[in-house]
C-alpha cells in the first residue's frame, strides 16, 4: 500500500510541479522529509524549490500527428547532472525532431531509486515513450520508437519542443 502511495505521489508531483506556484521541502518534528505546495505550520528547515522556466508550446500549434502522438505516447527524458555528452546529445536529438517532452533530472538517491523501480534500470539518459523505455542514448533506436508512436520525423517550422526540467521527487509520508 505504501508503495502505491509513493508512486501516486511521484506521478502527481511530476505532473503537477510544472504548474505549481512553488514547491517546498521541509522537515517535521521527527526529522522526516516532506514535499508539498505549502509547508506545515510546525515545519523546520523549509526550503523553496525552484524550477527553471520551461518553454511552452500551444498544443494547437503542433501538427495533428504530433498532438495525437503526444496524447497517446507522452515522451519523458530522464537525465542526471553528471551525465555529460550522452544526455546533451539526447536532448539535442529530441529538440532537432521538435518532440514535445518532459525532462526529469534525477538528483538524489531517492530519485534514482524511484526511477530504477519505474524503469527497471539506472542507465541515463533514458527515454520513455508512453510505456516503452529506451535505455542509453541510441539515435536509431529512439528514432524508431518515436516513429512507431506516430511522431513526425521532420520538425514543423512553427513548432518548438516542449522541454520541462522537472526534478522527480518521491513524496514521503
Amino acid at each position: 500500500m505504501r508503495k502505491r502511495l509513493l508512486w501516486a505521489g511521484l506521478i502527481a508531483l511530476v505532473c503537477g510541479s510544472a504548474q505549481a506556484d512553488g514547491l517546498y521541502r521541509w522537515l517535521d518534528k521527527s526529522g522526516k522529509v516532506h514535499y508539498g505546495d505549502a509547508p506545515a505550520a510546525d515545519a523546520a528547515d523549509v526550503e523553496k524549490k525552484k524550477f527553471g522556466a520551461a518553454p511552452t508550446v500551444d498544443v494547437n500549434d503542433l501538427p495533428y500527428a504530433t498532438r495525437r502522438a503526444k496524447q497517446n505516447f507522452p515522451v519523458a527524458l530522464y537525465i542526471t547532472e553528471n551525465c555529460g555528452d550522452p544526455c546533451k546529445q539526447a536532448r539535442e536529438f529530441l529538440n532537432k525532431r521538435a518532440i514535445p517532452f518532459t525532462e526529469n533530472s534525477l538528483r538524489t538517491k531517492e530519485d534514482l531509486d524511484a526511477f530504477k523501480q519505474l524503469s527497471g534500470s539506472d542507465v541515463v539518459p533514458t527515454l520513455a515513450v508512453g510505456k516503452t523505455w529506451f535505455k542509453g542514448f541510441q539515435a536509431e533506436q529512439w528514432g524508431g520508437g518515436l516513429d512507431t508512436a506516430g511522431y513526425s520525423q521532420t520538425p514543423s517550422q512553427q513548432t518548438q519542443p516542449l522541454a520541462r526540467p522537472i526534478t522527480a521527487k518521491p513524496v514521503k509520508n
